[in-house]
């Protein structure tokens, strides 16, 4: 009928038969997501990202790598998130609206968001950094581990087991295993400053608002509560008590 009334008639074959595919359920619109995620994925391996498996990967927003970035599988980022130059992720991470530095690495099960990472970082495996959450070059956030609106320094490590949480770290600051900043009095949070090169023992912790100064030391154990001078000492622990030749109670028949 076109023809006849002199109209132009244009036609248009579709790549694949995905195109013109409807959804009518869910298992429909599974086989579309798939597909649209091949499509991503295979955008990335043109561009010279290593995919440790195509179709092990979901990009929920846009995704900007530098060149050699490595994905393991199982891994989704979703909305803005960029990787610089030579990053690898561990599988089965999730990354949010963040950014991580060149020659970083993401080690496995870690959920990061909102996080600006400077560059040569280490993170994870299982670790939970929460938005505000910024880390200076080669700064460390190892397994089990969660922060929140914390400025890790450039060196500073918190290997595993504590949560520094509306904090500020120097530079080459050691955070011990079992560390947490209790930051939260019930109605207000409360910052915690740690000043370059203190060392925080295992098992703090440390109660905002408060200062640990440079170079100082906090001893295992210890609940802080007042603010720790330059190099100096702190701890605060109960003194142990020993009873030789102590009898265990015996259950009762």
């Amino acid at each position: 009928m076109a023809a006849n009334e002199g109209v132009s008639v244009t036609t248009a074959q579709p790549a694949t038969p995905v195109e013109v595919e409807g959804v009518n359920n869910r298992a429909q619109m599974a086989r579309l997501e798939r597909a649209y995620q091949s499509q991503l994925a295979e955008q990335l391996m043109e561009q010279g990202v290593a995919l440790a498996d195509p179709a092990r990967i979901d990009i929920r927003g846009t995704l900007t790598c530098g060149h050699d970035v490595f994905i393991d599988i199982g891994c989704v980022f979703e909305g803005d998130v960029e990787l610089g130059e030579g990053v690898h992720i561990g599988p089965y991470c999730v990354i949010k609206n963040s950014t991580i530095g060149a020659e970083s690495v993401i080690d496995s099960h870690s959920v990061i968001d909102k996080v600006v990472a400077a560059g040569l970082n280490q993170v994870g495996p299982f670790a939970r950094l929460r938005p505000g959450t910024r880390l200076a070059v080669n700064a460390k956030v190892g397994n089990f581990v969660e922060t929140k609106n914390a400025d890790v320094g450039e060196g500073s490590k918190i290997n595993h087991l504590s949560y520094v949480g509306d904090a500020r770290l120097g530079r080459e600051v050691n955070v011990g295993a079992g560390t947490i900043t209790c930051n939260y009095d019930g109605a207000n949070k409360h910052l915690t400053t740690i000043d370059d090169n203190a060392f925080i023992g295992s098992n703090t912790a440390l109660v905002a608002p408060v200062t640990v100064g440079k170079g100082a030391t906090v001893g295992a154990g210890s609940t802080i509560a007042k603010d720790v001078a330059d190099h100096a000492l702190a701890v605060t622990r109960s003194r142990q008590l020993e009873k030789p030749d102590w009898p265990r109670p015996e259950r009762k028949s």
